[in-house]
Protein backbone atom coordinates (compact mmCIF):
# COMPACT_ATOMS: atom_id res chain seq x y z
CA UNK A 1 0.00 0.00 0.00
CA UNK A 2 2.97 2.02 0.96
CA UNK A 3 4.48 1.59 -2.45
CA UNK A 4 1.44 2.09 -4.22
CA UNK A 5 0.87 5.88 -2.45
CA UNK A 6 4.29 6.35 -2.86
CA UNK A 7 3.65 5.63 -7.19
CA UNK A 8 0.97 7.67 -7.12
CA UNK A 9 2.17 10.57 -5.64
CA UNK A 10 5.54 10.85 -8.11
CA UNK A 11 3.03 10.34 -10.84
CA UNK A 12 0.69 13.23 -9.61
CA UNK A 13 4.34 15.19 -9.46
CA UNK A 14 5.25 14.36 -13.26
CA UNK A 15 1.77 15.23 -14.09
CA UNK A 16 1.72 18.91 -12.33
CA UNK A 17 5.43 19.47 -13.69
CA UNK A 18 4.82 18.74 -17.17
CA UNK A 19 1.50 20.61 -17.09
CA UNK A 20 3.36 23.50 -15.36
CA UNK A 21 5.73 23.30 -18.25
CA UNK A 22 3.07 23.15 -21.13
CA UNK A 23 1.11 26.45 -19.74
CA UNK A 24 4.86 28.22 -19.33
CA UNK A 25 6.02 26.85 -23.36
CA UNK A 26 2.01 28.30 -23.81
CA UNK A 27 2.53 31.60 -22.29
CA UNK A 28 6.30 32.29 -23.67
CA UNK A 29 4.97 30.90 -27.71
CA UNK A 30 2.00 33.57 -27.12
CA UNK A 31 4.25 36.52 -25.82
CA UNK A 32 6.68 35.92 -28.77
CA UNK A 33 3.81 35.72 -31.28
CA UNK A 34 2.85 39.01 -29.68
CA UNK A 35 6.20 40.92 -29.70
CA UNK A 36 6.34 39.77 -34.11
CA UNK A 37 2.03 41.06 -34.09
CA UNK A 38 3.24 44.11 -32.85
CA UNK A 39 6.06 45.52 -34.39
CA UNK A 40 5.96 48.60 -36.45
CA UNK A 41 5.80 48.15 -39.62
CA UNK A 42 7.76 49.94 -42.09
CA UNK A 43 5.57 52.74 -44.61
CA UNK A 44 4.96 50.91 -47.79
CA UNK A 45 4.62 52.98 -50.91
CA UNK A 46 1.75 53.38 -52.77
CA UNK A 47 1.84 51.12 -55.90
CA UNK A 48 2.57 52.58 -59.10
CA UNK A 49 -0.62 51.21 -61.12
CA UNK A 50 -3.88 49.72 -59.57
CA UNK A 51 -4.22 46.33 -59.51
CA UNK A 52 -7.18 45.39 -61.27
CA UNK A 53 -10.25 44.67 -59.40
CA UNK A 54 -11.30 40.71 -59.00
CA UNK A 55 -14.08 39.21 -61.25
CA UNK A 56 -17.09 40.03 -58.35
CA UNK A 57 -16.18 43.63 -57.72
CA UNK A 58 -16.16 44.02 -62.03
CA UNK A 59 -19.43 46.56 -62.99
CA UNK A 60 -21.07 44.74 -66.04
CA UNK A 61 -19.96 46.63 -68.98
CA UNK A 62 -23.53 49.15 -70.33
CA UNK A 63 -25.47 46.91 -73.14
CA UNK A 64 -26.28 48.83 -76.77
CA UNK A 65 -29.94 48.28 -76.13
CA UNK A 66 -31.99 49.12 -73.05
CA UNK A 67 -33.76 46.44 -71.73
CA UNK A 68 -36.09 46.40 -68.98
CA UNK A 69 -35.77 46.11 -65.64
CA UNK A 70 -36.34 42.71 -64.26
CA UNK A 71 -38.79 43.10 -61.16
CA UNK A 72 -36.65 41.90 -57.94
CA UNK A 73 -37.30 39.12 -56.30
CA UNK A 74 -36.21 37.81 -52.35
CA UNK A 75 -33.15 36.61 -51.47
CA UNK A 76 -33.08 32.92 -50.23
CA UNK A 77 -29.34 33.08 -50.37
CA UNK A 78 -26.39 34.67 -49.14
CA UNK A 79 -24.40 35.97 -51.84
CA UNK A 80 -20.31 35.06 -51.85
CA UNK A 81 -18.39 38.10 -51.64
CA UNK A 82 -14.56 39.92 -51.39
CA UNK A 83 -13.13 41.78 -49.12
CA UNK A 84 -14.32 45.45 -49.19
CA UNK A 85 -11.54 46.97 -48.08
CA UNK A 86 -9.03 44.48 -49.62
CA UNK A 87 -10.83 43.06 -53.02
CA UNK A 88 -7.54 41.23 -54.52
CA UNK A 89 -6.77 39.53 -51.15
CA UNK A 90 -3.34 40.13 -50.76
CA UNK A 91 -2.10 39.15 -46.81
CA UNK A 92 -1.41 41.85 -44.67
CA UNK A 93 2.52 42.58 -43.86
CA UNK A 94 1.58 41.53 -40.11
CA UNK A 95 0.23 38.45 -40.65
CA UNK A 96 3.18 37.58 -43.26
CA UNK A 97 5.95 38.01 -40.68
CA UNK A 98 3.73 35.55 -38.35
CA UNK A 99 3.50 33.45 -41.03
CA UNK A 100 6.95 33.27 -40.96
CA UNK A 101 6.61 30.98 -37.78
CA UNK A 102 3.81 28.70 -39.04
CA UNK A 103 2.34 29.45 -42.05
CA UNK A 104 -1.13 27.90 -40.61
CA UNK A 105 -1.03 31.37 -38.59
CA UNK A 106 -4.55 33.11 -40.27
CA UNK A 107 -6.34 35.38 -37.33
CA UNK A 108 -5.23 36.89 -34.07
CA UNK A 109 -7.95 37.27 -31.93
CA UNK A 110 -7.94 39.61 -28.93
CA UNK A 111 -10.89 40.72 -25.88
CA UNK A 112 -9.27 43.75 -24.36
CA UNK A 113 -7.40 42.71 -20.61
CA UNK A 114 -8.42 39.41 -20.74
CA UNK A 115 -7.34 37.46 -23.65
CA UNK A 116 -5.06 37.84 -26.76
CA UNK A 117 -3.83 34.55 -29.29
CA UNK A 118 -3.06 33.56 -32.44
CA UNK A 119 -5.60 31.81 -34.47
CA UNK A 120 -4.40 28.95 -36.84
CA UNK A 121 -6.48 26.68 -39.28
CA UNK A 122 -5.30 23.12 -40.24
CA UNK A 123 -8.06 20.40 -39.33
CA UNK A 124 -9.92 19.93 -36.56
CA UNK A 125 -7.67 17.93 -34.73
CA UNK A 126 -4.05 18.60 -35.41
CA UNK A 127 -3.95 21.85 -32.56
CA UNK A 128 -6.26 20.48 -30.32
CA UNK A 129 -2.51 18.79 -28.17
CA UNK A 130 -0.27 21.32 -30.29
CA UNK A 131 0.47 24.95 -29.58
CA UNK A 132 1.24 27.83 -32.42
CA UNK A 133 4.84 26.28 -33.07
CA UNK A 134 2.83 22.57 -33.70
CA UNK A 135 4.96 21.63 -30.93
CA UNK A 136 3.02 19.24 -28.49
CA UNK A 137 1.25 21.00 -25.48
CA UNK A 138 -2.10 20.14 -23.51
CA UNK A 139 -2.88 23.80 -23.86
CA UNK A 140 -3.25 23.59 -27.68
CA UNK A 141 -4.30 26.50 -29.44
CA UNK A 142 -6.99 28.16 -30.85
CA UNK A 143 -8.43 27.26 -34.43
CA UNK A 144 -10.53 28.04 -37.01
CA UNK A 145 -13.34 25.72 -38.50
CA UNK A 146 -11.90 24.07 -40.77
CA UNK A 147 -14.49 24.32 -43.47
CA UNK A 148 -14.09 27.80 -43.05
CA UNK A 149 -12.99 29.68 -46.26
CA UNK A 150 -11.05 32.76 -46.09
CA UNK A 151 -10.33 33.30 -50.07
CA UNK A 152 -13.49 35.01 -49.77
CA UNK A 153 -15.35 36.80 -47.02
CA UNK A 154 -17.03 34.35 -44.36
CA UNK A 155 -20.12 34.93 -42.81
CA UNK A 156 -19.59 32.87 -40.09
CA UNK A 157 -16.34 32.17 -38.02
CA UNK A 158 -16.02 29.83 -35.58
CA UNK A 159 -12.90 29.60 -33.34
CA UNK A 160 -12.36 27.06 -31.23
CA UNK A 161 -10.14 26.32 -28.26
CA UNK A 162 -9.39 24.59 -24.56
CA UNK A 163 -11.07 25.15 -21.70
CA UNK A 164 -8.10 25.26 -19.36
CA UNK A 165 -8.45 25.90 -15.81
CA UNK A 166 -5.67 28.17 -15.82
CA UNK A 167 -7.79 30.61 -17.42
CA UNK A 168 -5.43 29.98 -20.98
CA UNK A 169 -6.73 29.75 -24.34
CA UNK A 170 -10.59 29.97 -23.85
CA UNK A 171 -10.28 29.26 -20.46
CA UNK A 172 -11.58 32.70 -19.99
CA UNK A 173 -14.14 32.39 -21.07
CA UNK A 174 -16.32 31.09 -18.34
CA UNK A 175 -16.26 35.05 -16.98
CA UNK A 176 -19.07 36.17 -19.55
CA UNK A 177 -21.27 34.32 -16.93
CA UNK A 178 -21.55 37.33 -14.60
CA UNK A 179 -23.48 39.96 -15.92
CA UNK A 180 -21.26 42.47 -15.20
CA UNK A 181 -18.10 41.24 -16.68
CA UNK A 182 -20.17 40.69 -19.89
CA UNK A 183 -21.39 44.41 -19.94
CA UNK A 184 -17.68 45.21 -19.26
CA UNK A 185 -15.98 43.21 -21.88
CA UNK A 186 -18.98 42.97 -24.82
CA UNK A 187 -16.78 43.58 -27.89
CA UNK A 188 -13.98 41.41 -29.10
CA UNK A 189 -11.26 42.02 -31.96
CA UNK A 190 -10.97 39.25 -34.61
CA UNK A 191 -8.28 40.09 -37.32
CA UNK A 192 -7.58 38.03 -40.16
CA UNK A 193 -4.93 38.26 -42.65
CA UNK A 194 -7.15 39.74 -45.35
CA UNK A 195 -9.32 42.36 -43.00
CA UNK A 196 -9.39 43.78 -39.28
CA UNK A 197 -12.81 43.11 -37.50
CA UNK A 198 -14.87 44.60 -34.66
CA UNK A 199 -17.60 42.66 -33.24
CA UNK A 200 -20.26 42.60 -30.57
CA UNK A 201 -21.33 40.16 -28.21
CA UNK A 202 -25.12 39.13 -28.55
CA UNK A 203 -25.35 35.56 -26.54
CA UNK A 204 -23.32 34.13 -24.04
CA UNK A 205 -24.94 30.18 -23.92
CA UNK A 206 -24.29 26.39 -22.91
CA UNK A 207 -25.28 24.62 -25.86
CA UNK A 208 -26.28 20.84 -25.83
CA UNK A 209 -24.66 18.57 -28.49
CA UNK A 210 -27.83 16.13 -27.61
CA UNK A 211 -30.63 17.27 -30.73
CA UNK A 212 -33.44 15.74 -28.28
CA UNK A 213 -32.49 18.65 -25.83
CA UNK A 214 -33.88 22.10 -25.69
CA UNK A 215 -30.63 23.73 -25.98
CA UNK A 216 -29.59 21.86 -29.14
CA UNK A 217 -28.14 24.92 -31.78
CA UNK A 218 -27.32 22.95 -34.99
CA UNK A 219 -23.99 24.90 -35.71
CA UNK A 220 -24.65 23.25 -39.64
CA UNK A 221 -27.08 26.11 -39.98
CA UNK A 222 -24.81 28.97 -39.34
CA UNK A 223 -22.44 28.03 -41.31
CA UNK A 224 -25.29 27.89 -44.59
CA UNK A 225 -25.88 30.33 -46.86
CA UNK A 226 -29.73 29.72 -46.84
CA UNK A 227 -30.98 32.50 -45.18
CA UNK A 228 -33.71 30.53 -43.66
CA UNK A 229 -31.34 28.48 -42.03
CA UNK A 230 -29.40 31.17 -40.52
CA UNK A 231 -32.26 33.05 -39.23
CA UNK A 232 -33.91 30.17 -37.10
CA UNK A 233 -30.33 29.20 -35.57
CA UNK A 234 -29.71 32.73 -34.68
CA UNK A 235 -33.42 32.77 -33.22
CA UNK A 236 -31.90 29.55 -31.38
CA UNK A 237 -29.01 30.96 -29.74
CA UNK A 238 -30.69 33.92 -28.69
CA UNK A 239 -33.05 31.98 -27.20
CA UNK A 240 -31.11 29.66 -25.10
CA UNK A 241 -28.87 32.43 -23.99
CA UNK A 242 -28.22 34.06 -20.38
CA UNK A 243 -28.98 37.22 -21.65
CA UNK A 244 -31.43 39.19 -22.70
CA UNK A 245 -29.69 41.68 -25.00
CA UNK A 246 -31.95 43.94 -27.30
CA UNK A 247 -28.92 43.93 -29.89
CA UNK A 248 -30.52 43.17 -33.52
CA UNK A 249 -28.82 40.61 -35.43
CA UNK A 250 -30.06 39.19 -38.86
CA UNK A 251 -28.60 36.05 -40.99
CA UNK A 252 -26.39 38.75 -43.55
CA UNK A 253 -24.20 39.79 -40.24
CA UNK A 254 -20.81 38.16 -40.14
CA UNK A 255 -21.14 35.97 -36.88
CA UNK A 256 -17.62 35.10 -34.95
CA UNK A 257 -18.55 32.30 -32.38
CA UNK A 258 -15.73 31.24 -29.38
CA UNK A 259 -16.63 27.63 -28.59
CA UNK A 260 -15.33 25.65 -26.07
CA UNK A 261 -16.01 23.10 -23.67
CA UNK A 262 -17.68 22.41 -20.00
CA UNK A 263 -17.84 20.07 -17.50
CA UNK A 264 -20.28 18.20 -19.18
CA UNK A 265 -18.37 16.35 -22.31
CA UNK A 266 -22.07 16.91 -23.90
CA UNK A 267 -22.22 20.64 -23.59
CA UNK A 268 -20.12 23.50 -25.54
CA UNK A 269 -19.82 26.92 -23.93
CA UNK A 270 -20.68 29.58 -26.55
CA UNK A 271 -19.78 33.34 -26.85
CA UNK A 272 -21.97 34.72 -30.12
CA UNK A 273 -20.82 38.08 -31.71
CA UNK A 274 -21.82 39.71 -34.96
CA UNK A 275 -19.60 42.36 -36.42
CA UNK A 276 -20.25 46.04 -35.75
CA UNK A 277 -21.66 47.66 -38.74
CA UNK A 278 -20.50 50.69 -40.40
CA UNK A 279 -23.39 52.71 -39.25
CA UNK A 280 -22.53 51.78 -35.21
CA UNK A 281 -20.54 53.45 -32.38
CA UNK A 282 -19.10 51.12 -29.61
CA UNK A 283 -20.57 53.99 -27.34
CA UNK A 284 -24.36 53.57 -28.96
CA UNK A 285 -24.00 49.78 -28.37
CA UNK A 286 -22.78 50.10 -25.10
CA UNK A 287 -25.75 51.38 -24.02
CA UNK A 288 -27.68 48.73 -25.53
CA UNK A 289 -25.51 46.04 -23.36
CA UNK A 290 -26.16 47.66 -20.26
CA UNK A 291 -29.67 47.19 -20.68
CA UNK A 292 -29.35 43.74 -20.88
CA UNK A 293 -30.68 41.33 -17.78
CA UNK A 294 -30.09 37.71 -16.89
CA UNK A 295 -32.78 35.40 -17.93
Amino acid sequence: MLAFLSLTALYCAVRLTVYGLDAYRAHQASAMLRQIYYEEEPTAAPPATPSPAPLWTLAPAAADISMPTPEPTPETRLRLTGYPDNPDGHISQRFEKLRRQNEDIVGWLRIDGALEEAVVQRDNVYYLNRNYCGYHNVNGAIFLEETCDLSVRPYTLMLYGHNMKSGAMFGGLRNYESLAYYQKNPFITFDTAYEGGRYVVFSVAMISLNPRSRSYIDFSKLNSSIISCREDALTALRKVSVYAVGLDVTARDQLLLLITCASDDAERRVIAARRIREDESESALMSVIHSARKR
